[in-house]
């Protein structure tokens, strides 16, 4: 699929972005494992989403969909059944992750897959922990996917991750869910910390202090009602767009408002953007309405404590920074290389392909600005994110611009394209 385009008119209106992917993926696997229904709204249709979906209907878990409204009936801790064939994750590394926690601790064995992609994703230093909590696991691919996973009994963990992630750290602890006694882990720098905030919610207690999160197995899970917030990764291109397309003005509902998740807008506006946010509402995960209006921007410079909560926004920010004055700084990035692609040097390519200057200083991202970025073809090699960056460059970029395998945006975002060729008139 190709999508076409062009600089066209400044984006003005109202744009209510899909319900958060992340927090989703978590509310559907502790759905699953909850006693009772649970009824889940504003639930995104991404296909990341609905391979969590389909796995989880694969383990014997009924789920209803009507729209945007999901009821999952929860079968409990121990009460899913063995799948009948391989649980095939897509492109989610998400999906993977917290499926291989949540069969660490069943009583039968399944196979997990994945395309592509997602079978070259680095899965080894997930199936570490969850070995020595007594799951049997074997990486058919050396250190990925396939995997084969045989269930067992666990005992708790005190596991200090390698790195900053909340993909592997809420595995660990889905894991120890299921396992006797007191599981701990401990993160070199704070990832998002949407599974310690949805687990209380569902009735699990979670232990918190500074960089360390601790749960105590067994545990019992309750069914919820719930409306998912906006997601605010999905936000962030039309944040990114609003401010850097002259003479716009974009309102933006509901927005997830996780300080893990709104790194993106401290550094926005400390570049100068002007980004408005109402009262934060809702719990366990709060949501906010933003207004963001265009504007000049100055580079920047961001931290590696900073970097874990930045990780998904990193190629807008580096777009944004192309149109800053000044040389822009983006430190702490090595874990993009581990994403769909090699995401940072992804961006770069993007980047240099449309006119800007960037390069790549060990785990660090440079772009210098402002540059008049010229339109091109770009090939996101199956890259979503790098996809939406490649079309947002292209609201500004002086003739067209075409992203080839567009359709990796639904991995995240369905109705992206629409919503751009309707803002935009591209």
């Amino acid at each position: 699929m190709l999508l076409e385009v062009r600089p066209g008119r400044p984006l003005r209106g109202t744009i209510t972005v899909p319900g958060d992917k992340s927090i989703a993926h978590r509310a559907l696997v502790f759905s699953a494992l909850a006693e009772g229904v649970s009824c889940l709204l504003d639930m995104p249709d991404s296909e990341d989403v609905l391979a969590t979906q389909s796995c989880l209907k694969r383990l014997g878990v009924s789920i209803i969909r009507r729209g945007g409204t999901v009821e999952v009936r929860g079968r409990g801790l121990r009460g899913l059944r063995p799948p009948k064939r391989s649980l095939d994750a897509g492109n989610s590394g998400t999906t993977a992750r917290l499926l291989m926690g949540l069969l660490a601790g069943q009583p039968f064995a399944a196979r997990l897959t994945g395309d592509a992609s997602l079978r070259r994703r680095p899965m080894g230093r997930l199936a570490e922990p969850l070995r020595r909590m007594g799951a049997r696991i074997r990486l058919l691919g050396g250190d990925r996917l396939p995997a084969q996973i045989h269930g067992a009994d666990l005992h708790d963990i005190r596991w200090a991750s390698p790195a900053p992630s909340a993909q592997l750290k809420s595995s660990v602890l889905l894991a120890g869910l299921l396992a006797q006694g007191k599981t701990t882990v401990t993160e070199p720098l704070p990832s998002r910390d949407h599974t310690e905030r949805l687990l209380p919610f569902f009735g699990v207690q979670v232990a918190r202090r500074g960089r360390t999160a601790a749960i105590t197995g067994p545990a019992r899970l309750r069914a919820v009602r719930w409306r998912l917030p906006g997601d605010a990764s999905s936000a962030a291109f039309w944040v990114v767009a609003a401010t850097i397309v002259p003479g716009s003005w974009l309102r933006l509902p509901r927005i997830g408002a996780n300080p893990g998740r709104t790194g993106f807008l401290r550094v926005l506006r400390r570049m100068g953007a002007h980004i408005a946010g109402s009262a934060l509402t809702g719990k366990p995960e709060p949501a906010c309405g933003l207004l963001i209006r265009s504007a000049a921007l100055t580079a920047t410079t961001t931290s590696t404590k900073e970097a874990p909560g930045l990780i998904d926004e990193i190629p807008l920010l580096a777009l944004a920074a192309s149109q800053a004055e000044g040389t822009s700084r983006f430190q702490g990035l090595a874990e993009l290389r581990r994403k769909e692609s090699d995401r940072l040097s992804g961006t770069v390519r993007l980047l240099r392909l449309f006119g800007a200057r960037a390069r790549v200083e060990g785990g660090n991202l440079v772009v210098s600005g402002p540059a008049r970025l010229h339109g091109a073809r770009f090939d996101p090699r199956g890259d979503h994110r790098l996809a939406m960056t490649a079309a947002v460059a292209g609201l500004i970029a002086a003739g067209r611009t075409t992203v080839a395998g567009a359709e990796s945006i639904a991995v995240s975002y369905p109705g992206f394209c629409a919503e751009l060729k309707r803002f935009s008139g591209t």
